[in-house]
């Protein structure tokens, strides 16, 4: 017993150094405070404000020197063409199926990725430009793709754009200047021979329709000249355009097009079209003629489709519709070669009928350019207020008409007034009844 007490005390003995080395050693004095919790900001930090990615690639910027700004501003230029490109591709395939879902997407995915680039190398711009910078070549991209605005207009983007402007065109002027030299050459080569070709057409024309036995006038002579020089002109320019490489269907789609409308809306001028066509055929008049139509008397000058132009006696150029000559009554006073003055002579009650009949039938004798045949007319037209009235018609040739009624009428009164026959004028008899209780 006494053995093991002295076993279990030695085994307690060896143990205490190590439980004194793993146990904390008691706090001398009054028990220990615990020490309070570390404030909230200590543990754990506030996150900081997200910022703009835009902004943030600005922050980026600034800690680059000039070179990594140009290098990047270089990096960003190429990638703004590549989404140039790949956005003007989308389009193009979008404006030919714009309900595929498909196409819209990706056209919309597209533009997209042309806005975010092209902010991204304005904001590097901006950035460039504070440290010196030359951005003029990536302000005139900028320009030229997403068009002038505040951000992107200065000096040195619009002198870049216009020396780009201008190289292109030397580019184009060098590439394309021989070949376009040569088009326009042979293009108006073209033209003035079927220029010449028109007026030879028109001559012969005129010469065959001149020695035909078909009785044409020289309206409807010269409508045809002029139609046939115009078609073969029209012909020279289509085959000139054709020469040149131009594409004649769709210039010739529109045309028709063009030409509905403008018919459409020029009905009154179709109307003077058809009536001129049906004055062609039908020849109411001619060059040369003194008509009376539309409201208007004069010569005829020239016709055309759509009017005719008169000089009326007085020496006026009138141009009447030919749907207002064509619709109402036509007057060919030159149509014939003789015509019938219609004169009136008066002579006094108190005359001798018989012989002012006889005198004024010897001056229609008499007058070399009154016509026997037919023969003149004298008679009593009528019993007047104040005359007798003598109705005198001679017949003449149509170009004497005017020589014949003046030279008429002078005579009648010289010979009358010689053979004692007056010609009287109007007069009143006044009688004067005196009121009553007057004398």
């Amino acid at each position: 017993m006494i053995l093991v007490k002295t076993l279990l005390l030695q085994a307690l003995l060896a143990l205490a150094p190590v439980a004194a080395a793993t146990s904390p050693a008691p706090a001398a004095g009054p028990a220990a405070v615990p020490l309070a919790p570390p404030p909230a900001a200590a543990q754990e930090a506030e996150p900081a404000e997200e910022l703009d990615p835009l902004e943030q690639l600005a922050l980026e910027m600034e800690a680059l020197d000039a070179a990594a700004l140009e290098a990047e501003i270089e990096r960003l230029s190429a990638e703004v063409e590549a989404a140039n490109a790949a956005a003007d591709e989308a389009t193009t395939a979008l404006a030919g199926d714009k309900e595929n879902a498909d196409l819209q997407a990706a056209d919309e995915a597209a533009q997209a990725a042309l806005t975010d680039v092209t902010d991204r190398l304005s904001t590097v711009c901006d950035v460039a430009e504070t440290k010196g910078v030359d951005v003029g070549p990536a302000r005139a991209l900028l320009i030229s793709v997403v068009g002038i605005d505040a951000s992107t207009l200065d000096a040195g983007a619009l002198s870049s754009l216009a020396e780009q402007w201008l190289e292109d065109g030397k580019t184009w002027v060098v590439d394309n200047a021989p070949g376009f030299l040569v088009r326009t050459v042979a293009f108006l080569l073209v033209v003035a021979l079927f220029w010449l070709l028109s007026g030879v057409a028109a001559r012969l024309t005129g010469r065959a329709l001149a020695s035909s036995k078909l009785k044409i006038t020289d309206l409807l002579r010269q409508f045809f000249v002029g139609l046939v020089s115009k078609i073969v002109f029209f012909l020279g320019l289509l085959f000139a355009f054709r020469t040149v490489g131009v594409d004649l269907g769709p210039v010739l789609a529109g045309v028709g097009i063009v030409g509905f409308v403008v018919g459409f809306a020029l009905q009154e001028t179709l109307n003077n079209f058809a009536a001129g066509i049906m004055i062609l055929l039908y020849r109411p008049f001619d060059v040369g003629d003194l008509i009376e139509g539309g409201g208007t008397m004069g010569t005829v000058v020239d016709l055309t489709l759509v009017s005719t132009t008169l000089n009326t006696l007085d020496n006026k150029k009138v141009i009447v519709p030919n749907g207002a000559i064509w619709g109402g009554t036509i007057t060919n006073v030159t149509a014939r070669n003789t015509r019938r003055v219609d004169l009136v002579v008066g002579v006094s009650y108190d005359d001798d009928i018989e012989k002012a009949l006889r005198v004024v039938t010897g001056v229609l004798a008499e007058h070399e350019k009154v016509l026997e045949n037919p023969a003149p007319e004298v008679g009593v037209l009528g019993l007047g207020e104040s005359s007798v009235d003598l109705r005198v018609r001679p017949w003449c040739k149509t170009s004497d008409y005017w020589d014949v009624a003046s030279d008429i009428l002078r005579l009648c009164k010289v010979r009358l007034e010689e053979e004692g026959c007056s010609i009287p004028f109007p007069q009143r008899d006044v009688h004067m009844i005196p009121a009553p209780g007057t004398t």
